[in-house]
């Protein structure tokens, strides 16, 4: 049981577990460093371009349990780079089951009326234990068989002649890039049977050549050091053992997981945040567009 708790106030037993002082959550100096300031990764961002005509967007497909924050990181993209709080992906905070129900494709404005970033989201409905997206669907999304707006049925995977089933996808349709997106303050708590179909998405995805990473959300649920000021997110010990922790689960290097902080509470942008977001985004980016090089 991975039981180390952050805290940050006296050393002290609570319900068989630790809680750490101060000292011992956070390291002297950051244990890694965000290369780029938030202009230089916007500048990035609003720079890409594909440069294949027949591909209309770079899909990054968000995959993980129920409740990690997958919608939510889209709006928090979203609200990154249109420099305002947006919220297109709808998200649940409150639900037990999986809030969003469709395949959907979510694209991001760019500041021009009716133009678009070249990349875009595809959001699924979440992992649970029983219920929730099935393994199947999300390989034969990643293959690009399933159409944007088919509704997802956790009893039946979907089949050919099925309504909303493409018997052709081409490259454009296909999943470009697989993030992760897991919880920070319930991987702990994981269901192991989430974590066996996760890994055997994994699997499929190493065969489908699909390149892949982690996004770590709710740091600052997880780590009252972190909450206190994300500036810490780097040299938090709990969040550097939580990525540690995820990488040995699921077979992530360290270096493709990112601790994020979505949009939840706040009404405004944060720098520090928006720098968190942008360093995952542009990972996304560089993945996806190797991907699309070397299948062209």
């Amino acid at each position: 049981m991975f039981q180390r708790l952050c805290w940050s106030g006296t050393l002290t037993a609570a319900m068989g577990g630790i809680l750490w002082s101060r000292p011992a959550d956070t390291f002297p100096e950051d244990w890694r460093k965000i290369p780029m300031s938030k202009d230089q990764y916007l500048d990035y961002v609003k720079n890409y371009q594909l440069h294949h005509d027949d591909i209309q967007q770079l899909r990054i497909l968000l995959h993980g349990p129920n409740g990690a924050g997958k919608s939510s990181f889209i709006n928090s993209v979203d609200t990154v780079l249109r420099g305002r709080m947006t919220g297109q992906a709808l998200a649940d905070g409150i639900g037990v089951h999986s809030f969003t129900i469709e395949y959907r494709t979510f694209k991001i404005q760019k500041e021009a009326r009716g133009t678009f970033y070249p990349f875009a989201f595809a959001d699924i409905m979440g992992l649970e234990n029983v219920r929730g997206v099935s393994v199947e669907d999300i390989k034969q999304v990643m293959k690009g068989h399933v159409r944007d707006g088919y509704r997802f049925n956790p009893s039946a995977a979907i089949s050919d002649g099925d309504n909303g089933y493409n018997n052709n996808p081409s490259l454009n349709d296909k999943v470009h890039v697989l993030v992760y997106v897991v919880s920070a303050d319930a991987l702990s708590l994981m269901n192991p049977e989430t974590m066996r179909k996760m890994r055997e998405v994994r699997l499929a995805a190493r065969d489908l050549g699909i390149p892949q990473l982690a996004v770590l959300t709710k740091i600052d649920a997880a780590c009252p050091v972190v909450r206190e000021d994300v500036r810490n997110v780097y040299k938090s010990i709990y969040i550097k053992e939580l990525m540690e922790k995820l990488s040995a689960d699921l077979g992530i290097p360290p270096y493709c997981i990112f601790p994020v902080k979505n949009y939840h509470w706040e009404i405004t942008p944060e720098d520090v945040s928006d720098r968190l977001i942008l360093s995952a985004l542009k990972q996304m980016i560089d993945f996806g567009d190797d991907f699309i090089n070397n299948h062209m």
